[in-house]
């Protein structure tokens, strides 16, 4: 399954995300592209507040849930109830669990099983799909 079997509350042509992303996020959010790791101011952010998607601004996870995974991108271990989907994805010759916006589908990163108690789960997320709104 794939994002583009499904439909979403926010549906825009790929001209109309280009107009309101910066390029890598489009890239990011829109392609399914991947920051490089270390590159986000966001990794290293422990501010309270909250994490909304860069492309609709859905609140996605608060600072609450976040932890220094060591991976070099914003990590957390459990989003806002109803606020994210997931589909999985064989690229990379690998598979993995993807994570989108359940807003707009934008393309966020990856989950995986090595996270901390009390989930067990590691929301790795590119800096670049997300903005930071403080309390």
């Amino acid at each position: 399954m794939s994002t583009k079997d499904t439909k979403f509350i926010i549906d825009k042509t790929d001209e109309e995300w280009k107009s309101i992303l910066t390029p890598e996020q489009f890239q990011v959010l829109r392609k399914h592209g991947t920051e490089r790791s270390h590159t986000s101011p966001l990794d290293k952010n422990y501010e309270p507040g909250t994490y909304v998607c860069a492309g609709c601004g859905q609140p996605l996870f608060t600072s609450d849930t976040k932890y220094n995974s060591g991976t070099g991108w914003p990590s957390f271990f459990q989003p806002i109830e109803g606020a994210i989907s997931t589909t999985v994805d064989r690229s990379l010759f690998m598979t993995r669990t993807e994570v989108h916006c359940s807003k707009c589908g934008g393309h966020l990163g990856h989950v995986f099983n090595d996270g901390p108690q009390p989930t067990g789960l590691r929301y790795c997320m590119n800096g670049v799909s997300l903005n930071f709104q403080p309390v």
